[in-house]
């Protein structure tokens, strides 16, 4: 009897609650917020994962993962900005390996490509990216960034200043803001038209990927402007073409030739 009442009891007892479960949503509210602050929503598969698995199959045929790792391999091998971007990484110690640092991705339509710092890996939007020469661009972009971190104790995530000096060293050196593009948007100008683009692809850049007012970026990018906009390594000079960016990837090839001969 007594262990029939001791069953009955227990039976109508109410289930137990996981009391930790307030915290567990909290924890993926702050996760959310964090991903959302940093720009991380924008490039989905950075944390919830692709629909299809990596390397799957199904990804192959059902995305346009391949013909971005094309596009992706023919930028690294013709493209100059990329080039000297590659031998000058290389030579830093920062040596790039194509599978390792690149990674083709689905994105948010507003962006084509992105750096990841946690992970030292650039994202390629497969989906936004469609033609050579915008992939040309894109690459070399997120180099320049790739770059940034490699010369230099880059804190993306808190000084707002490093980000903004390598967004505008990325829209002054990766052309960007070359005549033929800025033609090509619409975007016609005289006096110093080249520094007001980059300054205005800067901006755009981090407001896609910061949750912060428009007037603390223009204040923070105004701080520092000048000093990055004249950084122009490792080019050497602004390669307003390809034919500059081919003499400058010449020139950082032939950089050692004198001491060399002596």
């Amino acid at each position: 009897m007594a262990q029939n009442r001791a069953k009955d009891d227990y039976s109508n007892k109410e289930p137990l609650q996981d009391n930790k479960q307030p915290e567990k949503q909290k924890a993926a509210a702050e996760s959310k917020q964090k991903d959302e602050e940093l720009g991380y929503s924008l490039y989905p598969e950075r944390s919830s994962g692709s629909k299809y698995a990596r390397g799957s199959i199904g990804e192959s045929l059902f995305t346009f993962k391949h013909k971005c790792q094309i596009m992706l391999q023919f930028a690294m091998d013709t493209s100059p900005y990329a080039k000297l971007l590659l031998a000058a990484m290389k030579s830093s110690g920062c040596t790039v390996y194509k599978d390792r640092h690149f990674s083709c991705e689905d994105c948010d339509g507003t962006v084509s490509g992105g750096f990841d710092a946690a992970t030292s890996q650039i994202v390629l939007c497969q989906n936004n990216i469609h033609q050579q020469a915008h992939m040309n661009r894109v690459v070399t972009h997120e180099l320049i960034h790739a770059f940034d971190h490699c010369r230099a104790r880059v804190d993306w995530f808190s000084n707002f200043r490093h980000l903004a000096c390598s967004e505008i060293r990325a829209a002054n050196l990766s052309g960007d803001c070359s005549f033929v593009n800025e033609i090509s948007r619409f975007n016609f100008g005289l006096k110093e038209h080249h520094q007001a683009c980059v300054r205005g692809r800067a901006l755009r850049s981090i407001l896609a990927v910061r949750k912060v007012s428009r007037e603390e970026a223009e204040r923070v990018v105004d701080e520092v402007f000048d000093s990055c906009f004249h950084d122009h390594a490792p080019f050497g000079r602004i390669p307003h073409s390809k034919k500059d960016a081919r003499f400058a990837h010449r020139d950082y090839e032939s950089r050692d030739r004198y001491y060399a001969n002596l």
